[in-house]
């Protein structure tokens, strides 16, 4: 077994995970393929490269994104760090010149002396070392086949079809209904049902609404799994009470009639703080999905915690194929990290990246593996990872949804973000103190 840990791609979480291992003692050898071998959305060869938006989302505590980024600051993420120091105003997020992010980055990784950076394409995951594949959505396709193999092929996706997730506070209990079609199983679903008027005009607001054009790598062909909800609507008026708003077999128990159309939400965590839109995968860009989604009887004042997309992707189901400490239950000396696991988000990348690498680091050092505490930002993102149901994963951004519940209720909502923000940090940096990681 070679000696050092081995890192396939350079985006931000590979970035982050070299950055993480070295400084911890760990050799590390980062392979990247660009410039040699370019993408069709990058621009440089420079690591961390930023191919769409240079914000890195809100740095505000009292959102979820500025909490794990608080907790990064606790690590001593690069990729943090850097963001901190070339940030441009935009008001409460971090938004950073993208040119000198990439260019400090790739330095101080080149100028780290237990980092060795190649400039070659991977085209099959070694299994001679500690691994850590971190090649993001746009990975070669030759190495996409090594790892369709290594987890097998219904395990890997290369396309995000993601319903909406709303706030299960922000839901109406009033006008909704809980029951699963023909009263199978247990009543897992709310139901939202629609009479003919209201649908009629939820669907013409639908076809109306404004869509996101995709970028031309993003092209995505339509498969009937993951067809947007308005590109079915435009197959006909009928079309979607024959697919995901077909109302047969529930029944409304308040009126004893079975409703013209229904949607259906599915709980996204045990602990039924947030529910999946099923089958509401969409294009319709965040304003139009407030507007209209909200017409929907009990969402009228839905609260989204993720907002629906489709677009190129590759990941891997995690339940399914990873620990909690990113490695594969297959194969312990394999990790995955960035949006392969499943994650949304440069930062929520970065921060697998990170986690990845301080795993990967104690495993070649023969030390514990780690789990950050589920209270976390990050412990919450392992948790959803790890722990959702593999039949129906997709990719998560880090949202209030997926934190474990306080104690005691906090009705006000500002003061609830704020002790969800102050327990995550705390228990985070116990964790480090605890784990020697500060």
């Amino acid at each position: 077994m070679r000696d050092d840990v081995v890192i396939i791609g350079g985006g931000l979480a590979g970035s982050e995970a070299a950055w993480q291992a070295a400084s911890r003692g760990a050799r590390v050898t980062l392979y990247e393929m660009r410039p040699k071998e370019p993408t069709p959305a990058h621009k440089t060869g420079f690591l961390a490269e930023l191919v769409c938006s240079n914000s890195l989302g809100s740095g505000d505590m009292l959102s979820a994104p500025g909490i794990l980024k608080e907790e990064m600051r606790r690590l001593k993420s690069l990729i943090i760090r850097v963001a901190d120091e070339v940030r441009v105003p935009a008001g409460s997020a971090v938004a950073v010149d993208r040119d000198l992010f990439s260019q400090r980055i790739t330095r101080t990784l080149e100028e780290q002396p237990n980092i060795r950076i190649l400039h070659e394409e991977i085209k099959d995951i070694p299994t001679d070392c500690t691994c850590i594949i971190a090649t993001g959505p746009l990975t070669s396709e030759r190495l996409a086949v090594s790892i369709r193999n290594l987890t097998q092929q219904q395990s890997l996706y290369f396309y995000d079809a993601i319903s909406p997730i709303i706030d299960a506070e922000s839901i109406d209990m009033d006008q909704v209904f809980r029951a699963s079609r023909y009263g199978k199983g247990t009543a897992d679903y709310l139901n939202c049902p629609m009479d003919q008027p209201t649908y009629d005009l939820f669907y013409d607001a639908l076809m109306k609404a404004d869509k996101v054009q995709p970028k031309e790598f993003e092209k995505v062909p339509y498969f009937e799994g993951c067809t947007p909800i308005e590109v079915m609507a435009e197959r006909g008026r009928q079309t979607l009470l024959f697919g995901p708003l077909k109302p047969v077999g529930l029944e409304d128990p308040k009126t004893g009639v079975r409703p013209h159309a229904v949607v259906q939400l599915r709980a996204e965590n045990h602990h039924g703080s947030c529910y999946n839109m099923v089958g509401f995968q969409t294009k319709l860009t965040y304003p139009e999905q407030r507007r209209v989604l909200r017409m929907i009887p009990g969402l009228e004042k839905a609260e989204f915690l993720r907002y629906g997309s489709l677009h190129r992707n590759t990941f891997i189901n995690a339940p399914r194929l990873l620990k909690e400490t990113l490695q594969l239950k297959a194969l312990g000396t394999i990790f995955f990290a960035g949006q392969l696991v499943g994650v949304e988000g440069y930062t929520e990348s970065a921060a697998m990246g990170g986690l990845a690498g301080i795993n990967a680091m104690r495993g070649l050092a023969g030390l514990p593996l780690l789990t950050p505490p589920s209270t976390s930002a990050h412990g919450s993102l392992i948790n959803y990872l790890t722990t959702c149901d593999p039949n129906h994963f997709q990719p998560m951004n880090t949202n209030y949804g997926i934190f474990p519940p306080l104690p005691q209720r906090v009705r006000d909502k500002e003061e609830k973000r704020r002790v969800i923000g102050e327990r995550a940090v705390k228990d985070l940096e116990e964790w480090t103190m605890r784990s020697g990681l500060s």
